[in-house]
């Protein structure tokens, strides 16, 4: 079987083909700018990356090119459209209305439109890439796989906010969690690197880069995780503030009469480490600065790694205790500092982190001492394949 895998943003699409007999990934890329005349996909095929200009005004254009890409003589990799199986889609947002990967139909759209508000920047592109496959390629299968669904069970008392309940009665306003699609591949490939059963294991794992989030996971179910209504709740992010006292809003918007909106695109767009430092958004620059000795990019960074360490220490009340820590996404994976960082917060748990093994990026790997008491690793996350594999399922 294989199967087609897209992850749409509002002038974007990511894709990988991949094929579930062996998991090879025949061919991945990214289509950026859509809707613009300087539209340019980059395509990786046999060990090669072709960057190739086109115009694409709409996704349905995108899509088409793609597949185009797909078929192409010069570096085929597939023969017909025939060959590619299923189609499946990275969704964001289905609020309490889906709790499982699920195949696209009415209902599904219906819910994506729902929650739009919630996902003003994911839900309406990831309608854009549904009905652009439905009109290139209208009988193939679709399976949509929900950033929330993993997070569907945490507990009530863990999910509500401490608001009038008619809020949540009225308008859904609750923790949701995002991420999941990633939560869970990482949690389910360290069973299979421990070879133990995931019903017996108390994980946290920790999906940092330009969006971050922290997830407990016990039983091999989410019992909590930091990101909440939006993807703008828990730790601070590159752009995103994460967690405040409420007051701060309300004081800052008095005092620079600010609307809901502009206050809005302030706390995702110009606050978190970016916010603290001053400088480009990339945690890479930030941290180079921070070494360099600037100061307010060290308190930046010094502000992110306190409070992983602290969502960190607060899901070992979630769930009494915790086995393991995993370290996955851009900045999990390949900032060496920041997970030491992180780790020598949390000697008071027992986590002994080990300094010459902690030196990789992009590798899975263990990387604390035979003596600590929490296991610490570094996974790579490989969402695309646990959509793929959810889609396989459904199919």
């Amino acid at each position: 079987m294989k199967i087609l895998v897209l992850n749409c943003g509002s002038s974007s699409l990511k894709y990988q083909l991949i094929n579930m007999e062996n998991e090879e990934v025949l061919a991945s890329g990214k289509y950026e700018r859509i809707g613009e005349k300087e539209a340019f996909i980059t395509h990786k095929v046999n060990g090669q990356k072709i960057k190739i200009d086109n115009p694409a005004y709409n996704h349905t254009e995108a899509i088409k090119f793609t597949l185009d890409q797909l078929l192409n003589p010069e570096y085929k990799v597939i023969n017909s459209l025939e060959e590619i199986n299923a189609i499946g889609h990275r969704l964001v947002h289905g609020g309490e209305k889906i709790s499982d990967s699920v195949v696209i139909d009415a209902h599904v759209i219906e819910v994506l439109k729902e929650y739009t508000d919630l996902a003003p920047l994911h839900n309406p592109a990831c309608i854009l890439g549904i009905e652009a496959c439905k009109e290139v390629m209208p009988d193939k299968p679709m399976v949509g796989v929900f950033d929330t669904a993993f997070h569907y069970s945490i507990p009530k008392e863990r999910y509500i906010y401490p608001v009038p309940y008619e809020y949540y009665k009225k308008y859904s306003i609750r923790k949701y969690g995002f991420h999941g699609t990633s939560h869970k591949y990482v949690s389910q490939r360290l069973a299979e690197i421990e070879n133990k059963p995931i019903e017996d294991m108390k994980i946290v794992t920790c999906h940092l880069g330009q969006g971050s989030s922290i997830c407990a996971i016990e039983g091999g179910k989410s019992v909590d995780t930091s990101m909440g209504l939006t993807p703008l709740g828990g730790i601070p992010m590159v752009t995103r503030s994460g967690d405040l006292d409420p007051s701060v809003l309300l004081y800052i918007m008095k005092k620079e009469k600010l609307s809901a909106q502009e206050m809005e695109d302030i706390l995702n767009k110009k606050s978190g480490v970016s916010g603290i430092s001053g400088l480009a958004p990339d945690f890479r620059v930030i941290e180079q600065a921070a070494n360099d000795g600037d100061e307010k990019a060290q308190i930046a960074m010094d502000n992110f790694k306190y409070s992983v360490a602290s969502f960190i220490a607060k899901y070992a009340v979630a769930m009494n205790g915790i086995d393991s820590i995993i370290f996955t996404g851009g900045v999990g994976e390949n900032q060496i500092n920041i997970r030491k960082g992180i780790c020598e917060q949390l000697k008071f748990m027992g986590v002994e982190l080990d300094n010459e093994k902690n030196q990789i990026r992009s590798e899975e790997k263990l990387i604390s001492k035979d003596t600590s008491k929490v296991k610490v690793y570094v996974i790579p996350t490989n969402e695309e394949l646990m959509i793929a594999k959810e889609t396989q399922r459904l199919i």
